[in-house]
């Protein structure tokens, strides 16, 4: 059973900071990889960063320089810090991983139920 839980979303004012956390199990986390997507009301599922088993990373450019996604593969868990909030990053942010599961030989893509994220003007 694979399971990816985020925590930290919550109601922010403009140039505020928060730090969301996915809490991953079931796959074999040090090879995920890793993102975060967001999705406002009525607009498509976007990317918002990744950080792959090695730590390569890649952003989203509305987002470069605001938001830093990390892993700590210890704890099997993924972070995205928020900072210099817009009231356009207003959505709800969910967690995918990209990985395998112990004894399956294929690589599958998972997601969390998503949290959401309100920056006030």
């Amino acid at each position: 059973q694979v399971q990816l839980v985020e925590s930290g979303g919550g109601l922010v004012q403009a140039g505020g900071s928060l730090r969301l956390s996915c809490a991953a199990s079931g796959i074999i986390f040090s090879s995920a990889t890793m993102g975060w997507y967001r999705q406002a009301p009525g607009k498509q599922r976007e990317f918002v960063a990744s950080i792959a088993g090695g730590g390569t990373t890649n952003y989203a450019d509305s987002v470069k320089g605001r938001f830093t996604i990390s892993r700590d593969n210890a704890k099997n868990t993924a972070f995205l810090q928020m900072s210099s909030l817009k009231p356009e990053d207003t959505a709800v942010y969910y967690c995918n991983a990209n990985a395998r599961r112990p004894l399956f030989a294929y690589m599958a893509s998972y997601w969390g139920q998503g949290t959401q994220v309100t920056v006030s003007s």
